[in-house]
């Protein structure tokens, strides 16, 4: 086929192009080694998949006049500068904002315009890299989740307090599908007993020993003596829950529950250290309120966990993409007027 980077392709290429890398795929060879084998830009691939799901054909639009007809109104560029500059929003990522701005019908920008205009207006800060996959060993086996409660992770995470070498420990159990934090408890103690506790509470929680055997979730957890206690391999085996384990020293076979500590620990009001357990207790209570009900998680289109556990993340996805193609059709209106009323001879090639 040769090397495809750069060039305009028809619709049907595209497709022909789609079809290959997702039989690769299925022999083992990720789509990113087969765009470099193709010289194609990987996102360039992402955008196709995109608009073939959406059903919006994968034939190029023909070009647009010089003037751009969709550019951000003014209001909107003040809209996003003011909202970035509130104290209520200064901690929040580009893509955070942006939701929580589509959600309170503050403005209907994408990311990228978004991100625009705060690096133009100086708002933005570099966020640092994750960490690599060591790929020394096999991963868990892990079936592809289509609906809550079908793979449920688990960890304990250290939480300092004032005393050196004195620590308190969360205990945290996630719902991978939806990222929902189903159970979370702190103790003083690191022990097979709590984690007994911390998986009876999110059995008992989400009505799962009502479930037939064959619909009950998966337990994906590290290779902690916790984890590998005989109550818990004994608490699995007897609801019927298969027990997976993550590989040592390899925090990706179990990313979703590292990542939800991460956002524990880097949230702006995370005080760093605690008093005793009822001050770890007192704040948790809140953070996790937050965390399930008013939290835009990145990693499930940002909706709130609590949305994507009741299935409500698909139509509100769609409600958004038709609010943004409303304001974008709004837009491509108005500035129609301002080049009609400021460029007459651009305006000729517009209509």
């Amino acid at each position: 086929m040769g090397a495809i980077s750069g060039r305009r392709l028809e619709g049907h290429i595209k497709g022909e192009i789609l079809i290959v890398i997702e039989q690769t795929q299925q022999a083992g060879v990720s789509a990113r080694r087969s765009c470099a084998l193709l010289m194609l830009n990987y996102r360039r691939l992402v955008r196709w998949q995109q608009r073939r799901r959406q059903g919006r054909g994968l034939n190029d639009a023909a070009p647009g006049p010089r003037h751009r007809t969709h550019r951000l109104l003014g209001e909107e560029i003040a809209s996003i500068t003011a909202m970035a500059r509130s104290g209520e929003y200064v901690d929040l990522s580009h893509r955070a904002l942006t939701v929580t701005a589509w959600e309170k019908g503050l403005f209907f920008a994408s990311f990228c315009s978004v991100y625009r205009v705060l690096r133009q207006h100086e708002l933005m800060t570099p966020r640092s890299p994750g960490a690599g996959h060591n790929a020394r060993s096999l991963a868990p086996v892990r079936k592809q989740l289509s609906g809550p409660n079908q793979r449920w992770c688990w960890d304990i995470s250290y939480l300092s307090t004032f005393e050196k070498g004195v620590y308190l420990f969360l205990y945290l159990l996630l719902d991978e599908y939806s990222r929902k934090a189903l159970q979370w408890r702190v103790s003083w103690q690191q022990d097979a007993v709590q984690s007994r506790e911390l998986l009876e509470g999110g059995l008992l929680a989400e009505n799962v020993l009502t479930l037939p055997e064959e619909q009950r979730p998966e337990i994906l957890n590290d290779r902690g003596r916790q984890m590998k206690a005989k109550s818990i391999q004994r608490l699995c085996e007897d609801h019927h829950m298969p027990q997976l384990f993550a590989r040592p020293r390899t925090p990706n076979d179990n990313p979703f529950i590292e990542s939800a500590f991460s956002t524990v620990k880097r949230a702006p009001a995370y005080p760093g250290r605690f008093r005793d357990e009822g001050d770890a207790l007192a704040y948790f209570e809140r953070y996790f309120d937050w965390y399930n009900n008013r939290h835009y998680h990145s990693g499930i289109d940002y909706v709130t966990p609590q949305q994507a556990h009741q299935g409500l993340r698909a139509s509100i996805v769609e409600r958004r993409l038709n609010q943004q193609q409303a304001q974008r059709q709004h837009r491509r209106a108005e500035n129609e007027k301002i080049i009609e009323n400021h460029h007459p001879a651009a305006a000729a090639l517009v209509v």
